[in-house]
């Protein structure tokens, strides 16, 4: 079996041989065998724990909760997108918003990620069936160009056809994303992801009014997070999203969410929240 040195281990993943030492002498992590002359050779598996522990690292996980969810071989998997986002990449910042200003910024995000994705991996999640159906028809042309699709919600009767475009997914009673309004698009070009979390205690503010706790983001590495969420949610209820899972686990490539992109969502934006008002 081939192993590396810890100059070769540093080079494959980008950690430096100083800081891979520090990781061992206090956390016990990489493991490596020494040979008779005091070397460190590691095994080529730890190549790709070394490059997840720094990814969750450079996230804002701390270090020794990266390390023990690595070595433990845990996914970070949680049955919650804004979870998911929050605990993740705690750097994204959660906003205060009212449904309108929420549903302005989802529509906008629809638009430019599918104007510019490349047969992207598309999900929703609409709490309930009703709000989902009030978007049917425009998901439905979303879904016309992406790779796959799938409609979460509490759904009462969902399409049980396989081959509807998005598959409705009825989430049981005690999802956590049954309060939850979520948007992701996994695609090379230009990724996104939002999710919002309905405050409790609204019952009886108008539909428009209701307040969302809401994340967004652009960056490829949280929204592969947030779609490997969706994923595993979808797949946990019957259906097939390997080819999701498969997209989400490739290494991000630099997209280059430029000046020009940023600029065409922000009158997306602008555009949306302006018609809401």
């Amino acid at each position: 079996m081939q192993t590396l040195t810890i100059g070769e281990l540093a080079r494959r993943t980008g950690v430096a041989v100083g800081t891979l030492r520090m990781w061992e002498t206090r956390h016990g992590f990489p493991v490596a065998t020494r040979l008779p002359s005091g070397h460190r050779r590691y095994a080529g598996a730890t190549v790709p724990q070394v490059v997840e522990v720094a990814r969750r690292r450079d996230a804002g996980t701390r270090l020794d909760l990266a390390i023990a969810d690595v070595v433990a071989g845990t996914a970070p998997v949680s049955p919650s997108v804004y979870a998911t986002l929050r605990r993740l990449h705690p750097h994204l910042h959660p906003q205060r918003l009212r449904k309108s200003t929420v549903l302005a910024l989802t529509r906008a995000l629809e638009d430019e990620c599918c104007a510019h994705g490349q047969r992207p991996w598309l999900f929703g999640a609409f709490q309930r069936e009703r709000f989902y159906r009030q978007a049917q028809e425009r998901w439905q042309e979303l879904a016309r160009t992406a790779s796959g699709s799938w409609a979460l919600a509490a759904f009462g009767s969902p399409d049980p056809d396989p081959d509807t475009s998005p598959v409705e997914v009825d989430l049981p009673a005690d999802a956590p994303m049954r309060r939850e309004w979520s948007f992701v698009c996994l695609a090379p070009d230009l990724p996104a992801a939002l999710s919002a979390w309905e405050l409790p205690g609204q019952e009886g503010a108008p539909d428009r009014d209701r307040i969302f706790e809401t994340v967004w983001t652009l960056e490829p590495r949280a929204v592969a997070d947030a779609a490997r969420c969706c994923a595993h949610v979808v797949a946990d209820l019957g259906h097939d999203t390997a080819d999701v899972l498969r997209a989400a686990d490739r290494p991000a490539s630099p997209v280059a969410t430029d000046l020009r992109q940023a600029t065409e969502l922000f009158h997306r934006v602008l555009s949306y929240v302006d018609r809401a008002r």
